[in-house]
């Protein structure tokens, strides 16, 4: 739709340009090889989006319910609103809800040095995948998924392309394993930096003051955690054991039964961590099954191979396996099927090339994996800033709060968590606000309860670089003449950008839009990376999908304390019908007409 402002002197007229053309028809038949998290979830996106799916399984949902347990699964509040989306979330109510993240550090003579606990802003669940996948199968028949139970060979990957308008392959293990080629850049490591035990208990005493993933370190020896969970049989408690390779606690070669295994926990946390203990003297198996040890290389895949001449994409571990000392891997998975469902519904006609499959992965790589791979990766070998910044979060709450809630979305870690300077600016800074006795995240939560609508503010700087940023401050000023304004952080890394381009435009996002919020809110060497858009005026991006776009001049900046805001007078413009993304109390919404409201 098209509107007209009106002229003011001395001003160019405004100009308009022609509406977008939305995609009208998608690819019909998709094929998913492994049926765990990322698999099963996009498998029932797919099929709710009017898609015909079919899913390879290696193993039965008898199979996997009374099988051993696969997983230390712990889903935080991002991951569980997109299966709240999807409707998936069938174990919410009856789930134990973990509500924070805890830390203690030994001090060699039987008790603490570090100890703190901190709340999550939004409760985490783990829920036993013997229960979810078995689950989440039966509903994907129900939908009408072809699931086939069949571990799938090269053999079959070449046959299934054949027929297929598009494979993904979801699952790292068997023949397929080692299908996608190990990324050198993006994986440090060729070893097994953890050996990992899993341990499924009852009869745990509940945490104090309220329930935790509960970390304990041992420098140079390994790291034990512990959280509450849904298990086939009920409640119950994980215990995760992550041993450096060649030490004290990587100690499970020996044990070959599940008494065993038990055993030897209780013996490591009696000699290391015997606050620990006092909470485990009547703990049992919740069963024979429940019990696992392993490691893992961490490992980063190129996404797309090649069968038969046909491109296949590499989903979740089978391209990004991340060690379980960060409780992520269910969350990453989590998360990648549901950038892959949206890229998949927004392709449009055709055939899915090699292409679109690497920006796919790019943007689940760039908006989300990258920085879970940092950051696990900066954990398994901390530097002596982390540790400082893990002892000041015992003293700065604030510090405390902001590493916790860096479990739902690692992104937030960034820079402070991974850069040594940048640590002792933002303990600093923390320690400023306790003294002025501001609660900076409290703040943050009070004002995040009205309501935004979400935009990207793009330009093109005078050297010919393009910029954007996400932002929720844009608001309307004045009709005559036209003028908007926003808001962006001084710390922002195009702050000087910005306040030197001569024009920007404002593009308001549509509803499915949510992950170029994402991109364009996450610290990237090319935020524009597999973003569609067109240049406009004075060269400023113009993303396309958007339902509406403002493209302004600057006109003045003002101070706004640690932000500065712009006015801008715009010089074109352009809205479509549609539905907008709203951001409400820290998550992404949609907007409805109000049922108490006529028409």
């Amino acid at each position: 739709m098209r509107g007209t402002l009106p002229r003011v002197q001395g001003r160019p007229p405004l100009q308009f340009r022609s509406e977008r053309s939305d995609h009208q028809n998608l690819m019909k038949r998709v094929a998913i090889i492994g049926a765990g998290q990322s698999g099963c979830q996009l498998g029932l996106g797919l099929l709710k989006a009017g898609l015909d799916v079919s899913m390879y399984s290696d193993r039965s949902a008898d199979e996997i319910s009374y099988g051993r347990v696969l997983s230390s699964q712990c889903m935080f509040d991002s991951a569980l609103e997109i299966e709240r989306n999807l409707e998936l979330n069938y174990w919410e109510e009856e789930c134990p809800k973990v509500q924070g993240i805890g830390l203690a550090l030994p001090n060699g003579i039987g008790g603490k040095a570090i100890d703190w606990v901190a709340p999550l802003d939004n409760f985490a669940q783990s829920v036993d995948q013997r229960l979810k996948i078995p689950r989440w199968m039966q509903e994907f028949q129900k939908r009408g998924g072809e699931l086939r139970i069949k571990p799938a060979s090269l053999d079959d990957l070449t046959e299934i392309t054949r027929s297929q308008d598009l494979v993904i392959v979801a699952s790292g293990k068997g023949a397929l394993g080692h299908l996608f080629e190990r990324d050198s850049e993006r994986s440090p490591f060729s070893q097994p930096q953890r050996t990992t035990a899993l341990t499924y208990v009852k009869g745990m005493l509940p945490r104090a003051p309220y329930s935790a993933v509960s970390f304990s370190i041992v420098p140079n020896v390994g790291e034990y955690f512990v959280f509450p969970a849904l298990t086939t049989s009920g409640p119950c408690d994980i215990m995760v054991f992550e041993g450096v390779p060649g030490g004290p606690w990587d100690c499970w070669s020996d044990v070959k039964t599940s008494a065993e295994h038990l055993a030897r926990c209780k013996d490591i946390l009696a000699k290391y961590l015997p606050w620990e203990t006092d909470r485990c003297h009547d703990i049992e198996l919740t069963d024979e099954n429940g019990v696992l040890t392993g490691c893992v290389v961490p490992t980063v895949r190129k996404p797309v191979a090649w069968a038969a001449g046909i491109p296949v994409l590499g989903m979740a571990d089978a391209v990004v396996l991340n060690d379980p000392l960060t409780v992520q891997g269910s969350n990453n998975a989590a998360r990648c099927a549901e950038i892959y469902l949206e890229s998949i519904l927004e392709l449009g006609t055709g055939r899915p090339d090699a292409e679109w499959m690497q920006q796919t992965f790019d943007r689940y790589w760039n908006g989300y994996a990258k920085w879970v791979v940092e950051w696990t990766n900066l954990l398994l070998r901390p530097p002596a800033h982390v540790i400082k910044l893990l002892d000041c979060a015992g003293k700065i709450s604030a510090v405390a709060s902001a590493f916790a809630n860096g479990f739902d979305d690692p992104r937030t870690l960034f820079p402070w968590f991974i850069n040594s300077g940048e640590a002792d600016a933002f303990v600093q800074q923390q320690a400023k606000l306790v003294a002025e006795r501001l609660d900076r995240r409290d703040f943050r939560r009070a004002l995040g309860q009205f309501a935004t609508g979400v935009t990207v503010v793009t330009a093109n700087t005078s050297d010919g670089r393009r910029i954007g940023v996400t932002v929720n401050s844009f608001s309307s000023v004045s009709l005559d003449p036209p003028l908007i304004l926003w808001s962006l952080s001084r710390q922002a890394e195009s702050f000087f950008d910005f306040t030197n381009v001569t024009h920007f435009a404002v593009n308001v996002l549509e509803a499915k839009q949510h992950h170029l919020s994402r991109q364009f809110s996450t610290r990237l060497a090319d935020k524009f990376a597999g973003v569609e858009f067109i240049e406009g005026k004075a060269g400023v991006p113009l993303l396309k999908g958007v339902i509406a776009e403002f493209v302004c001049r600057k006109v003045r900046l003002y101070d706004g304390g640690d932000h500065v805001i712009f006015v801008g007078e715009v010089e074109e413009y352009k809205y479509e019908d549609g539905e907008p993304l709203v951001f409400h109390s820290g998550r992404y919404r949609v907007a409805t007409r109000h049922p108490d409201i006529a028409e």
